[in-house]
């Protein structure tokens, strides 16, 4: 008001006084000025009209209805509802639990990945594996497709899930779109790895689940004990005249590439490797997990807030993470709320919104904490594919040296083809690309042909048989014979099989 007041009487000795009462100049400033707060005021109000429409006044009105009678009547009708069943409104109006499509009681929701595998009127086993270090292992196995009359072909291939995962995650779309299904009715012997701490892998010969020395591992370990383990166990069955294909998802590939580059001598025993969603190096990353990179050096305060033992699925670091992933609405907000998603993100238009309660059922089966700080240590180094790094003293007593070996990925002999995607929040395309020519044997690097696809994709994607497992065997059938005649790689190591 003292403004106004103020403005109004030097209006008054402007237009009734003369000029010698106030300089003419201060006149036309203060004029100025008055105009231009003025169309401020108007601009502003214009925008924060606009903000209001765009933003609460529409949405609302077109969530409740267009005219003023049925909206009274739809807001009335969610104030009785409420009242009924004892809620708050907003919980009426938008449940904390997104109604879905198939419902709680469905029995696959519970069912392990045998069981899974056998509604489905598919032979399926279990086998139980004990590592060097004392890991109780269970891998799954569909030995043959339904119409092989029960005769277990000598094309073999091992399927090894990423991060959070289990073998769960190859079976869970039914038999038109599962991987694990596709290859056994294209005549291969399937296994399907689990590893240590997740839903099939939860024992040890001498620790408690509950402890942290049964959660002390990374990718490393399970690269250098649970991954040679399997692929031993596998051959002891089959003999070792056998070659296995090798098929990856996410930490599936880091794992390989782990061994293959430490223990040189698997790149002989395997066929070819198939990498989906490969992550070795991590130099352009936009999952939330780079938010804990810079926390990364301080190992202790990580575990401590993520969990020191397993990483916890629920927690308040998880819903802080999905508020940068995540845009929740609907259905999206229990994905939002799962581990998995929240660190590898979402396609809506690839995600069949059907398998949202089976996969919500089986993800996350379980990770360690640890292994979640080593990526994120990957990418607080610019990317270095590295040992985990227990700080420079740590790393002397540990390595001999003060920062933790590189993996030496030129070591690596195995023909190994590469599939990526775009849109992929873990392994972005420039990571692939310096993957790929790192390599000493690729096979090829395929794109998938839509950008919108996803690290989750390679999965679950309503177009992944399309997209991706068409091409992959053709790789399958095909990869190896191509890299026989390339001059990289020594004819006389590598045994070109079929089987």
């Amino acid at each position: 008001m003292k403004i106004a007041f103020v403005l109004f009487i030097l209006f008054v000795f402007s237009q009734c006084g003369e000029s010698r009462w106030l300089p003419q100049d201060l006149i036309e400033t203060v004029s100025n000025k008055t105009s231009q707060i003025t169309n401020y005021v108007r601009q502003k109000g214009r925008s924060l009209k606009n903000f209001y429409d765009r933003n609460f006044r529409k949405p609302v009105t077109q969530y409740l209805g267009n005219d003023d009678v049925s909206s009274t009547k739809r807001f009335k009708n969610y104030i009785d509802q409420a009242e009924t069943n004892q809620q708050e409104v907003f919980d009426t109006i938008a449940p904390k639990k997104p109604e879905l499509e198939c419902v709680e009681d469905d029995p696959a929701i519970r069912m392990t990945t045998p069981q899974l595998i056998a509604i489905h009127g598919y032979a399926a086993e279990s086998h139980t594996v004990v590592t060097e270090d004392g890991y109780i292992l269970t891998i799954h196995r569909i030995p043959f497709s339904k119409n092989s009359k029960n005769i277990v072909p000598r094309k073999t291939v091992l399927l090894h899930h990423g991060l959070l995962g289990s073998s769960a995650d190859w079976v869970l779309p039914g038999p038109e779109k599962g991987l694990a299904y596709i290859l056994s009715e294209a005549g291969y012997d399937v296994w399907m790895a689990n590893v240590r701490g997740n839903t099939y892998s939860r024992a040890h010969v001498s620790k408690n689940v509950d402890t942290f020395s049964f959660w002390n591992f990374t990718f490393h370990e399970v690269s250098q004990h649970d991954l040679p383990a399997v692929i031993d166990y596998i051959m002891d069955m089959k003999g070792w005249d056998v070659k296995i294909n090798y098929i990856g998802h996410s930490m599936g590939t880091t794992v390989l590439f782990a061994l293959l580059s430490t223990k040189t001598h698997y790149n002989k025993v395997l066929r070819a490797g198939f990498a989906l969603a490969p992550v070795a190096y991590m130099t352009d990353i936009k999952s939330p997990i780079r938010l804990l990179a810079k926390y990364s050096d301080n190992i202790e305060f990580l575990l401590k807030l993520l969990g020191a033992n397993e990483f916890l699925p629920q927690n308040a670091v998880l819903r802080w993470l999905s508020k940068h992933a995540c845009e929740i609405n609907h259905y999206e907000e229990v994905i939002c709320e799962n581990s998995l998603f929240v660190l590898c993100g979402h396609d809506a238009s690839q995600f069949n919104k059907t398998l949202l309660p089976i996969i919500l059922g089986h993800v996350p089966a379980g990770a360690s904490t640890k292994t979640l700080v080593h990526y994120a240590q990957e990418i607080k180094k610019g990317g270095r594919f590295q040992q985990f790094d227990y700080g420079p003293d740590g790393n002397l007593k540990q390595y001999g040296s003060v920062i933790p070996p590189e993996y030496p990925v030129h070591k690596i002999t195995l023909p190994i083809a590469l599939l990526s995607a775009e849109n992929d929040w873990l392994a972005s395309d420039s990571d692939v690309t310096n993957l790929y020519v790192h390599l000493a044997n690729p096979i090829e690097h395929y794109i998938v042909p839509l950008k919108e696809f996803n690290h989750i994709d390679f999965l679950w994607a309503v177009d992944a048989q399309k997209l991706v497992y068409t091409k992959l065997l053709e790789l399958l059938e095909e990869g190896v014979t191509k890299v026989d005649f390339n001059p990289k790689v020594d004819t006389n190591e590598l045994i070109d099989s079929d089987t």
